[in-house]
């Protein structure tokens, strides 16, 4: 598995995408923006206490481990974010109001507040189009070569969101690749002890979504995003499970 990273001087600013793997044969490639929720020192956590750094509102919780151990699994490529969501969010179109939230659940970020023009234009330069260069030029090569691909993102989300519960273990999320997304479901759904669902907890839309419209619908590369409930990833084995129930599922895709 090869890892190369694109960065700023200095162990306080890792790259902006960490790449796994880019040279796998799969046709499957793995995008986890929410990868990280590592912060500069320079920006004092945003104003926040410490212990929000470790909440669903700076990443999404479990979802790296998923990635890594998908691409091994999978032979893919994946791509994983290097910055926490809270300074600038790379599933976000720039310039939307969540892309750099000043309230981010019930939670006020008092670091985002009041930005100016040149902070905003900093973020996006150092964080978020790093990283979608990086996932736009290996695309484009695959186009240019001719390979099938698919794109699959991996994200978490919380048990319960501003007191209402959220009862499904996934969720499957698309617009324009629903046979890809469908039969996804399908293959989780041998499990009969899973509640998974297409499009929970959240929609696809081109106003709050990147990753899915932009590299996957635009391109016409069928692409779907992959929500794990986060209390389902709590340890390694948790982890594991999931990456491997989720591997055999696109396995079981690939060979229908």
């Amino acid at each position: 598995m090869t890892l190369q990273h694109e960065s700023r001087p200095g162990s306080d600013w890792p790259a902006a995408v960490e790449v796994l793997n880019e040279q796998g044969p799969s046709d499957i490639v793995l995008l986890c923006e929410h990868a990280s929720n590592h912060i500069p020192a320079e920006y004092r956590q945003l104003g926040l206490d410490g212990s929000h750094l470790t909440r669903h509102i700076a990443w999404d919780i479990g979802a790296a481990g998923v990635t890594r151990l998908m691409s091994g699994l999978l032979d893919a490529p994946a791509f994983l974010g290097g910055y926490s969501r809270l300074l600038i969010d790379l599933n976000r179109p720039l310039g939307s109001s969540t892309s750099i939230p000043v309230l981010s659940e019930a939670t006020e970020i008092p670091g985002n507040v009041r930005l100016d023009a040149a902070e905003r234009a900093r973020r996006a330069e150092i964080m978020f189009t790093p990283f979608h260069d990086r996932v736009a030029a290996h695309l484009d090569s695959r186009i240019g070569d001719g390979r099938p691909t698919r794109i699959v993102t991996i994200h978490s989300f919380t048990p319960v969101f501003l007191e209402a519960s959220r009862p499904w273990h996934a969720g499957v999320l698309y617009s324009q690749a629903g046979d890809f997304g469908e039969a996804i479901l399908a293959g989780l759904g041998r499990d009969g002890t899973l509640n998974v669902a297409a499009n929970v907890p959240y929609l696809i839309g081109r106003e709050d979504d990147y990753a899915v419209p932009v590299h996957g619908d635009d391109r016409g590369i069928p692409a779907v995003l992959i929500e794990i409930r986060q209390d389902l990833l709590a340890d390694r084995q948790a982890i594991e499970a999931w990456a491997r129930r989720l591997t055999a599922a696109l396995q079981a895709e690939q060979a229908a």
